[in-house]
């Protein structure tokens, strides 16, 4: 029965990916936990991610990125094909993510925001670790026109956290930073500076063949920059990744990475034209029909239970994309 199941589960995702020209589902991760996250107790955890890749590698064809993005190209990518992919450069990614697709033995594809490499800490993770840290039943953060936010559980903390961030997100980025660290100075406490990944921590994801790709310096809205200094952004985060690994950088990620709103099609221009082959967004779907290589959307797997990931991933897969 179980064996019977498996085929007709993918037989219907057949249905759903076609292959041939079509482009493969996308998946995106930013963190797997050693162990749920009282905070966050949907963020996967390494018990969960190896139920999911079990799973995937049970039922899809997992590749890396750009070799999907080749055999799609020339109309040769097998039906049921996924891929693998984190965003940001979290440490984790090398020391817990790791591990287990080695296990596995599938790929992933890691698009890293170069700023943060060697003890940075973006500006979302400080708002989330001051949080977390918040002394006390309140976190009073009126005088910079952020409110006044309870902290008495960690309930509480999760909804000051998206509230602060909501608030702070599309500042513009030195603005916001400096909001930011004023929200870290309320708390008093050190913060930890070791949640980004370290030149060492990269330089091991490369070596154990797994891909690397850009998304910028700094992790900006692009659309919110002027032209010179999105272009700057993108450029200069390929360069140092190719000067850390001594290999090319040819995929790339736009940061937050909603079409219209986070990137522009000027953004898609900029990245053909400073040589990727290319470019994944956060938009939920699968691209039909002729894909668009610099737009391909990816997709966020969150359910806790593999029976509703699965679902979703289905469903995501009947979704189009969303293009600039």
């Amino acid at each position: 029965m179980v064996w019977l199941k498996r085929q007709l589960e993918q037989g219907a995702l057949s249905l759903l990916s076609g292959g041939g020209h079509r482009a493969p589902a996308i998946l995106i991760y930013h963190r797997v936990l050693p162990q749920q996250d009282r905070i966050f107790p949907l963020e996967v955890h390494r018990a969960q991610f190896d139920s999911q890749l079990a799973w995937l590698k049970s039922r899809f064809n997992v590749l890396p990125l750009l070799e999907a993005v080749q055999l799609a190209a020339a109309g040769r990518l097998p039906p049921r094909s996924a891929c693998i992919t984190f965003d940001d450069g979290y440490a984790d990614n090398a020391e817990v993510a790791l591990p287990v697709l080695q296990k596995h033995g599938l790929h992933a594809t890691f698009f890293i925001a170069t700023g943060f490499l060697d003890g940075g800490r973006m500006w979302n993770d400080t708002v989330i670790e001051a949080v977390r840290r918040a002394p006390g039943e309140w976190l009073d953060a009126s005088a910079l026109g952020l409110g006044r936010h309870a902290v008495g559980s960690w309930e509480q903390r999760r909804q000051a956290i998206g509230a602060l961030i909501r608030q702070l997100k599309y500042l513009p980025m030195a603005q916001r930073l400096e909001q930011v660290q004023q929200v870290a100075q309320l708390v008093g406490t050190e913060l930890p500076r070791d949640l980004m990944m370290s030149t060492a921590q990269l330089r091991k994801l490369h070596a154990a063949g797994m891909g690397i790709g850009g998304h910028t310096v700094n992790h900006p809205i692009l659309a919110r920059l002027e032209a010179a200094a999105a272009r700057q952004e993108i450029a200069e985060g390929k360069a140092a990744l190719e000067a850390a690994l001594d290999a090319p950088v040819r995929v790339f990620a736009y940061p937050n990475g909603k079409p219209g709103e986070d990137y522009l099609p000027e953004h898609v221009a900029m990245v053909r034209e400073l040589g990727f082959d290319a470019a994944v967004t956060t938009s939920w779907g699968v691209s039909r029909g002729a894909a668009d290589w610099y737009q391909l959307p990816r997709f966020t797997p969150w359910d806790q239970g593999i029976t509703k990931f699965g679902l979703r991933m289905a469903r995501n897969m009947l979704q189009p994309a969303v293009r600039v």
